[in-house]
């Protein structure tokens, strides 16, 4: 059996040490990276992180970086930029801030994408040290310990989980994505589950690989909630054909009475801080859903993503 050519995509923006980890951590992996190619925003950051460095004789070999403008930054237009420059048969998209949780991630993230009309597939999120509690179960809620592929037989069953998907790490088979037209062009958040969703309607499958692990995860204030929800809404409303039909609201609930219960048996003291997140969370993404109600000068205030509306 021919071994598929592998190349790891990473959008970066003001990258750290951890950059360095992070390249390392790939190229070490039991699956050889044809290239990884960093989609770096504002040059000016990359050569702060990079100047006096041996950065381009230790990874010239495979590592090619390519530099736009925070005003140029699109989360579906600057992925399918980068994705031009592959010629892999698998192209692997990843966040700066995730971290192989061992060498394997690769050989067990591309494993489901052998069956011929699984079109993606993403990987388990472990969380990070320092974690809080509310934190880490949501991190268990949406990635659990059993893989699962799912199709658009699913979506009665699943509703809107049918179609989750998280670039953090996932893996996309090329030749699908080509036909199916690829990342939406402009959007401000949700490429991955837009895209996610159109491939399922087309009748391929996603494939969720709970063994293949990365560690990411964040311990957002309740106005980084807010304003990422807020993003969140606007994804959705741009994208009726997508998410009218299957609304979030039913998981959302789900998931805060389970990590509610969660909390009371095992972190009381969490609680409240939970709750008060979870309403910023609500009132972000329902401002979201209804932004084109909004003046602007709310949604200019509302967004973490000023760029998107100016474009």
């Amino acid at each position: 059996m021919v071994k598929p050519n592998v190349d790891v995509i990473i959008p970066i923006y003001k990258p750290g040490k951890d950059l360095y980890v992070l390249l390392d951590a790939l190229l070490g992996q039991t699956v050889a990276v044809n290239r990884i190619i960093l989609a770096n925003t504002e040059e000016k950051y990359f050569d702060e992180l990079t100047y006096g460095t041996f950065f381009q004789e230790k990874y010239a070999k495979h590592v090619e970086v390519f530099h736009l403008s925070k005003r140029e930054f699109d989360h579906g237009g600057t992925r399918h930029r980068a994705v031009e420059k592959s010629e892999a048969d698998i192209f692997v998209m990843m966040t700066q801030d995730a971290m192989p949780a061992d060498n394997r991630l690769l050989e067990n993230l591309i494993a489901p994408l052998s069956q011929e009309l699984t079109a993606l597939s993403y990987a388990r999120q472990l969380p990070a040290k320092g974690c809080n509690e509310a934190e880490a179960y949501t991190r268990r809620f949406n990635y659990p310990e059993e893989s699962r592929t799912k199709t658009l037989s699913d979506l009665p069953a699943l509703g809107i989980k049918t179609y989750f998907c998280s670039d953090v790490c996932a893996a996309y088979k090329r030749n699908i994505y080509d036909v199916s037209g690829g990342f939406c062009r402009h959007t401000i958040f949700n490429e991955d589950m837009i895209y996610a969703a159109g491939v399922i309607q087309k009748g391929y499958a996603v494939a969720y690989a709970a063994d293949a692990a990365v560690i990411h995860s964040h311990n957002y204030t309740n106005r980084q909630q807010f304003h990422r929800n807020f993003d969140l809404g606007v994804s959705q409303a741009d994208h009726p054909e997508i998410f009218k039909g299957v609304p979030s609201e039913k998981e959302g609930k789900k998931m805060v009475r389970q990590t509610g219960a969660y909390l009371w048996r095992n972190k009381k003291s969490q609680l409240f801080h939970f709750y008060l997140q979870c309403a910023f969370k609500y009132a972000g993404y329902f401002l979201g859903k209804h932004y084109k109600s909004l003046p602007w000068f709310m949604i200019k205030n509302f967004t973490s993503n000023k760029e998107y509306w100016r474009r």
